[in-house]
């Protein structure tokens, strides 16, 4: 865990402006949907920091952040890749290319996105009701 919560300041000065307008738009999005307990933690040898949104044990999504990236990681296991799979061609050709790139482990895919713009939120939305639908009206 961490000792502290980075603040505004803290995470624009690590990530930049641009980029932690992407990382603020990307909660806001998450936070009207699930209703989620929300992790700080460190970002192991990576990343700087980790925001996790967990329910009941169970983690729907990841956000990292370090000098000038932020990730987005959404784990998917065997059912869920099947209903990716099954519905693949509606999601941008970006999204195809890094899930097919992304190496399959025994307990799923682990997939890491580095958004630069709000462009494949809508596609990480749809991501995140394969694991979970939301619990906000």
């Amino acid at each position: 865990m961490l000792d502290t919560i980075p603040n505004e300041e803290e995470m624009t000065a690590l990530v930049g402006k641009s980029l932690y307008d992407v990382w603020n738009k990307l909660c806001a999005l998450i936070d009207e949907k699930y209703d989620m307990d929300r992790l700080w933690d460190k970002g192991g040898k990576a990343w700087k920091y980790e925001y996790k949104y967990r329910r009941g044990g169970k983690t729907l999504c990841a956000l990292y952040a370090r000098e000038n990236r932020v990730g987005f990681m959404v784990i998917l296991g065997k059912d869920e890749r099947s209903k990716f799979e099954t519905d693949r061609e509606n999601y941008s050709k970006e999204v195809q290319k890094i899930y097919d790139e992304t190496k399959t482990y025994h307990d799923g895919k682990w997939i890491m996105f580095e958004p630069t713009d709000t462009s494949l939120f809508d596609d990480f939305m749809r991501l995140l009701i394969i694991k979970r639908k939301p619990n906000r009206k």
